[in-house]
């Protein structure tokens, strides 16, 4: 049994050596939590960066759809009590300590699998079904940790990670374009007069602008709504939603400042700015009337 033990707890130190250096911006809204909500937050995030990892480190679609696959039997075998590699050792302990279904580690399967299968969406129905599996699931995750009452938070946490990933996508339009793939919907492509080959020469004009500026007024209305999570959790808790909102918003912000020119600029903000924003916004979230607003 101590043997056991031993081998459990190195795999959650394992899962919080992972989180600190490939984390980045999760990382510091990480720190907010309670040691033992933080220590089940890491296992949540190494469990989607092995996923991704697997997948990364295959040659071929066939073969990363193939480590999919076993990545399915494994987490089949962890939830009925056979897990034995040091990831789902601790993803056992954590989905039965905080009742976390088997779904929502399912869903960010399949979103990963999305990646490989599919490389443009036809318009936001589709793009928003991926960017749940990849991003909101991992929400309600991180939700069941928190822990919460009222199950009007859950769409909320669904929201808070809609806005978050649809940043990404606005951000990351140069860099998933040299992967080969196209997040912005086809339909609103066309609809504000927007083609493919101009994205691939890199132009940036009023057309582009007006397209971009509407993927981040819809992501500012679902980081409205996501923000209203808040006050549904602990003052202990909310504050790592809040910073990882406030940080995704901020990307936004400076987003808009370069006026939509992601394709000429790597909008980002450094660990000084990341580390205002984590101080600044874990102090007011402190207060359950204090609710991030947008700027």
């Amino acid at each position: 049994m101590r043997l056991a033990l031993t081998t459990l707890e190195q795999a959650y130190e394992e899962c919080r050596l992972i989180t600190r250096s490939q984390a980045k911006n999760f990382y510091y809204a990480f720190l907010t939590l309670p040691a033992e909500k933080r220590r089940a937050i890491y296992v949540a995030y190494t469990f989607c960066r092995h996923c991704d990892d697997s997948v990364d480190t295959q040659d071929s679609d066939a073969n990363k759809l193939e480590m999919l696959s076993t990545l399915r039997l494994n987490l089949d075998r962890t939830y009925r009590g056979h897990a034995d590699e040091p990831v789902f050792l601790c993803l056992a302990d954590v989905a039965e300590q905080y009742d976390i279904p088997q779904d929502y580690f399912q869903e960010v399967l399949t979103g990963v699998e999305s990646d490989l299968v599919k490389d443009r969406y036809q318009n936001f129905e589709e793009l928003r079904q991926y960017c749940y599996r990849v991003a909101s699931v991992i929400g309600l995750i991180c939700l069941q940790i928190f822990g919460y009452k009222d199950p009007r938070a859950r769409q909320h946490a669904i929201d808070l990670g809609l806005a978050m990933q649809l940043t990404n996508i606005i951000r990351d339009v140069r860099e998933d374009l040299e992967l080969g793939r196209i997040y912005l919907p086809q339909y609103e492509m066309a609809k504000f007069g927007y083609s493919e080959e101009q994205l691939r020469a890199g132009v940036v004009n009023n057309e582009f602008t007006n397209l971009m500026r509407f993927q981040a007024q819809r992501s500012r209305e679902y980081f409205r709504n996501g923000f209203l999570l808040l006050p549904y959790l602990s003052p202990r808790t909310r504050a790592c939603p809040a910073v990882l909102g406030q940080i995704y918003n901020k990307v936004l912000d400076r987003i808009e400042l370069a006026d939509y020119d992601v394709l000429h600029h790597r909008i980002s903000l450094s660990t000084t700015e990341k580390l205002r924003v984590m101080a600044q916004t874990w102090l007011t979230s402190m207060f359950p009337h204090k609710i991030p607003t947008l700027t």
